[in-house]
């Protein structure tokens, strides 16, 4: 059972999955392009490269002859991976899936085009002026998004022609890799959005965690919270939706399968990451069972998982940042945070930091039938009292 587990990307993510992965024993490379990150601290060994230096990736998966690769981030020279997998090493969830998520495009195009899901109409640019020619005819309000960047980077919404300039520019500089397009996409009027964790595995069904409520502020995570109320038409739709596209991607593990939901015209598929998902974290909140990353360890494994079961309501609210440091800040307030009832923080250990960038997360819990909005505010107000100090001055 025990196995080498290389990880493609060592963030905040990756650190609660090696955990995750050495209570049941595994020996775990973690990778990325920095020395020092979250889950290079708790892991077996590290090594510092771009994981977009095919050739490093390459000698990297040579020194350390893993069983498994275990990608927790989308900057990857995916095409890569498909060798690894034909030299027998298992991809999770496989590469195949790993490299259409890589880019918006890929996804999306498997979606709406093969799987007809119901999405935001949208249009790919490679140029300013293509990328006029999609805002022409999608209107006003529309999101402007790289096709490849993660936790909202290069995201913004274009609500009239003076946005143009600003969101071509955001777009194209904040691009992770060395894809240069972007997409340019109808702006959905939601009610409220979600990500459902999907479960797929080796030799089980596919099982569905209760829906995740979150708000996003330029795309990126800021607060997340479980179970979200939904009608529950919508919850099997979601649900239809996800088993498609996991189904058609392939493989085993976790996958956080966005969704936008309006009351009046049903449920948009948004996007798919084939890994523990940023508004997961919640889940660290004793709300299931088991959480995203043992869920996902499991399924890696090939373990079984016969059921999730919601044991709480909980909330989650992201710490961040007051300033930028090159060392590793100390942290203050964390005494009143845990005056909270039901509430824990957790510090993901960044050895560097900048203004907003996410430094830790507070999340609390209580009975499952909770008001989730109460939660939320006890969520936010523990990780207000936060603060990262800067040791440099």
């Amino acid at each position: 059972m025990i196995k080498k587990i290389l990880l493609l990307g060592s963030g905040e993510l990756g650190k609660e999955f090696v955990i995750a992965a050495k209570r049941m024993g595994q020996y775990v490379v973690a990778c990325d392009s920095y020395a020092g990150a979250p889950a290079m601290q708790v892991a077996d060994a590290s090594e510092v490269f771009s994981m977009l230096d095919g050739d490093a990736l390459a000698a990297a998966v040579e020194k350390h002859k893993p069983d498994l690769i275990v990608p927790e981030i989308e900057a990857i020279r995916t095409e890569r991976l498909f060798d690894f997998e034909k030299a027998g090493i298992t991809v999770i969830p496989s590469a195949k899936a790993v490299n259409y998520t890589m880019n918006r495009r890929a996804i999306r195009d498997l979606a709406a085009r093969e799987l007809g899901l119901q999405t935001a109409k949208y249009f790919y640019a490679k140029t300013k002026e293509e990328m006029l020619e999609a805002v022409e005819k999608i209107g006003f309000p529309c999101v402007v998004k790289p096709l490849m960047s993660s936790s909202g980077k290069g995201q913004s919404t274009v609500r009239s022609a003076e946005d143009v300039d600003y969101a071509w520019e955001y777009a194209t500089t904040k691009s992770r890799g060395d894809l240069n397009e972007i997409i340019i996409e109808e702006f959905i009027p939601f009610d409220y959005e979600i990500t459902l964790l999907t479960v797929t595995q080796k030799n089980g069904k596919t099982l569905f965690c209760p829906p995740i409520g979150h708000v996003q502020v330029g795309g990126d995570y800021q607060e997340s919270f479980q179970p979200m109320p939904m009608k529950p038409e919508h919850l099997a739709a979601a649900q239809t939706m996800a088993d498609q596209v996991t189904r058609a991607l392939t493989g085993t593990g976790i996958w956080g399968v966005e969704f936008f939901i309006s009351n009046e015209k049903g449920v948009y598929f948004s996007e798919l990451s084939p890994r523990p998902h940023d508004t997961g974290m919640v889940t660290l909140a004793n709300t299931q069972n088991l959480s995203e990353f043992e869920l996902h360890l499991y399924a890696v494994l090939g373990l079984p998982i016969n059921e999730i079961t919601l044991e709480h309501a909980g909330a989650s609210a992201v710490i961040p940042a007051q300033e930028e440091s090159t060392t590793a800040p100390d942290y203050e307030g964390v005494e009143d945070a845990l005056m909270f009832k039901n509430t824990y923080i957790r510090i993901f250990g960044k050895p560097t930091t900048r203004v907003k960038r996410r430094m830790g997360v507070a999340v609390t819990y209580d009975k499952p039938d909770s008001d989730v909005n109460e939660l939320r505010k006890r969520a936010k107000a523990a990780a207000k009292c936060v603060k990262t100090v800067n040791k440099e001055q």
